[in-house]
């Protein structure tokens, strides 16, 4: 049951694709071919790229920062919350155990 299981290899099917042989050819020297016509150069892209400057870097690194700040803020209160509520349930607990021990003792 915890034995890894290892994956077996396929059998081979003892079919062995020949290797292409390239044969040499002679040099055919072309005729004499005009040149094409111009072409036009491609358009431009539509969507400018994107230029990091030091401003725009410096506010990226601030609103990365916030952000960090904030959820580590926002799962620190939810944190305590969670270690208030569990104290206050046993607290509570105690309490209940020591009113009905209470209880049965005065009978």
């Amino acid at each position: 049951m915890f034995r890894p299981k290892i994956p077996t290899m396929p059998t081979p099917t003892g079919h062995v694709t020949p290797h292409a042989v390239v044969q040499p050819t002679a040099i055919v020297p072309a005729a004499q071919v005009s040149q094409p016509a111009p072409v036009a150069p491609a358009p431009a892209p539509s969507r400018p790229t994107v230029q990091l400057t030091p401003g725009t870097a410096l506010a990226l690194v601030g609103s990365g920062t916030a952000v960090v700040l904030v959820l580590g803020a926002v799962l620190v209160s939810m944190l305590l919350a969670v270690a208030i509520t569990g104290v206050s349930v046993a607290v509570c607990a105690v309490v209940l155990r020591s009113v009905l021990a209470s209880e049965t003792k005065r009978r």
